[in-house]
């Protein structure tokens, strides 16, 4: 199955799920078929903000057409904060949207986690993941520390690196969030967050979205191998 990618929001996740895809497929002894389109980080940015929901699956379309026309034939959006408007997308798109939020919502479920903290853009961040949770509380940063958080992930998500003035940033809010608000894990509600934080280099559990995300479009994409 040939996989069609919606990047560029940002550079950095796009090419995490890039080289991910690369890795697994590789491990499995499959060809990756995988075509990849450029959507806009700050036009997605604002159209969040304003929650322009038509405008970004306007969007979505016209860059899912051009997939489809390379011959994808399921589509992946590479962010978290794109997935505001992942319900209206999935009614329109021409070929199966692989959803993120329900395949983190049944890791958390899988993993009987009760209390999740969550990094990422404000809106991912005050909506609790546009409420995808449906077994765990989702607590966010409060405060001062919330707009910080906010400030230093877009800032991150635009450039592709994360400095260590932005690096405090997410430490901090990550220590209060397990030490004040006793969490089991936290959510890495921003799919740039590779940039930050891997699984086995955290003094504290995770929820990798991303590499959630790219699991399942691993399995989807292999299954349709099998069949």
């Amino acid at each position: 199955m040939q996989i069609g990618l919606i990047g560029g929001i940002g550079p950095a996740a796009t090419d995490y799920y890039y080289r991910r895809l690369i890795s697994e497929f590789a491990s499995k002894g499959t060809a990756l078929e995988m075509t990849i389109v450029h959507a806009d980080a700050p036009t997605l940015l604002n159209n969040l903000e304003c929650n322009d929901v038509g405008a970004q699956v306007e969007i979505y379309n016209r860059l899912t057409d051009r997939l489809v026309s390379a011959g994808a034939e399921c589509v992946v959006i590479s962010s978290i904060a794109g997935h505001f408007c992942i319900d209206t997308f999935k009614e329109s798109s021409p070929i199966p949207v692989i959803d993120m939020l329900t395949e983190v919502n049944e890791s958390v479920k899988a993993r009987e986690l009760a209390r999740v903290g969550i990094l990422g853009t404000r809106t991912v961040m005050q909506t609790k993941f546009y409420s995808g949770i449906s077994t765990a509380e989702v607590i966010p940063p409060i405060g001062n520390a919330l707009d910080d958080v906010h400030s230093a992930y877009v800032s991150m998500a635009a450039s592709g690196y994360v400095t260590s003035s932005q690096r405090a940033v997410f430490d901090s809010a990550c220590e209060w969030l397990v030490r004040e608000a006793s969490v089991d894990a936290i959510m890495l509600g921003g799919t740039d967050l590779t940039l930050v934080y891997k699984g086995d280099q955290t003094q504290f559990p995770i929820v990798d979205c991303a590499a959630i995300h790219v699991d399942a479009v691993v399995r989807h994409a292999t299954n349709s191998y099998a069949d």
